[in-house]
């Protein structure tokens, strides 16, 4: 087919604004990023905050109202790829906002203040570490809890699930470092749940450590039917995070969240609980030149769970 003849055929491809329009109110944030890859309309229309807003949660601009921070932007598109890349501390400093980068569902992280924490207030048990400027600049709070030597070890979080994006299937992770010495986190596993108080309750195994178990060990641990172990994954900021568990946000109740084991456990630094939409694939680059970074996994209706700055972005898709 000779050249003019392409170029015909390609132009008639085009699509007009309007439908552009009504193409963008159907998708999400990474299907747009496909789009842009292979329609020329839609790489002129990624740079519109018209079709950006669609991506920012109906109430955007009242969540940054709560941040202590001044953001900087030039659009919606910058807004959107900077509060997916760099979180921001809101109300009162007492918990962290981003964006889930290939959807644009809300997501939080609970600092470690914000727990309930059996001993936490016995230096001999926990002692709180107040961080330095730079290491602030990927944690954000001012200080994490460094787990000395605990028998009982018991982490609860709680927070209104109203907060959340409404019917999004979220998962909860713990955020946390094994300091050098680390001890007890390579025995039995321990028991994770998530759910609404009064509501469904998700329970699976959770493993904190990093260690293979012996071969002769493993007949000793007994999993409770239909429960899958989770194990930990390491960050590109060098935290740990694990899944704790599943919960669908229909919108409006409290979710309990908690952790525990009873078994001595030494050298844990704790950061705090994140909710974040369950992820179902990755990799794909979003508004042709950004994208959107970090990990994923992701329980039914109602749930309870045991157990600053902008700067540079990461350009796929992904998450904090």
């Amino acid at each position: 087919m000779a050249e003019p003849e392409r170029q015909r055929l390609r132009s008639n491809l085009e699509l007009s604004e309007e439908c552009i329009r009504e193409i963008v109110s159907l998708l999400n944030p990474k299907e747009w990023g496909r789009g842009c890859a292979v329609s020329r309309k839609f790489r002129e229309a990624s740079e519109s905050d018209e079709n950006w807003v669609r991506f920012l949660p109906p109430d955007w601009m009242a969540i940054i109202s709560r941040s202590s921070a001044h953001l900087h932007f030039t659009s919606l598109k910058q807004l959107y790829l900077d509060l997916s890349d760099d979180p921001i501390l809101i109300d009162g400093d007492t918990k962290s906002f981003f964006l889930d980068k290939s959807s644009g569902k809300k997501c939080y992280l609970l600092p470690v203040r914000e727990l309930s924490i059996i001993c936490c207030d016995y230096p001999q048990y926990w002692r709180w570490i107040s961080l330095t400027e730079e290491s602030r600049k990927s944690n954000r709070f001012p200080e994490v809890a460094l787990l000395h030597d605990v028998w009982w070890f018991d982490i609860r979080g709680k927070m209104s699930t109203s907060i959340l994006s409404p019917k999004t299937r979220y998962v909860a992770y713990l955020v946390y470092k094994l300091w050098s010495g680390a001890r007890g986190f390579d025995g039995p596993p321990f028991k994770a749940s998530v759910g609404t108080i009064g509501g469904e309750v998700y329970k699976q195994i959770v493993r904190l450590g990093l260690f293979l178990m012996e071969p002769n060990q493993q007949h000793r641990i007994i999993l409770p039917p239909q429960q899958h172990t989770s194990h930990p994954k390491q960050r590109i900021d060098g935290w740990l995070e694990i899944e704790l568990g599943q919960f669908f946000n229909g919108g409006g109740e409290d979710d309990k969240l908690q952790i525990k084991a009873n078994t001595q456990k030494i050298g844990l630094i704790l950061k705090g609980i994140k909710t974040r939409p369950q992820r179902v694939s990755t990799q794909t680059s979003i508004a042709g030149s950004s994208g959107v970074g970090r990990y994923g996994k992701g329980v039914g209706a109602g749930k309870s769970i045991g157990t600053g700055a902008r700067k540079g972005r990461a350009e796929n898709i992904e998450g904090q």
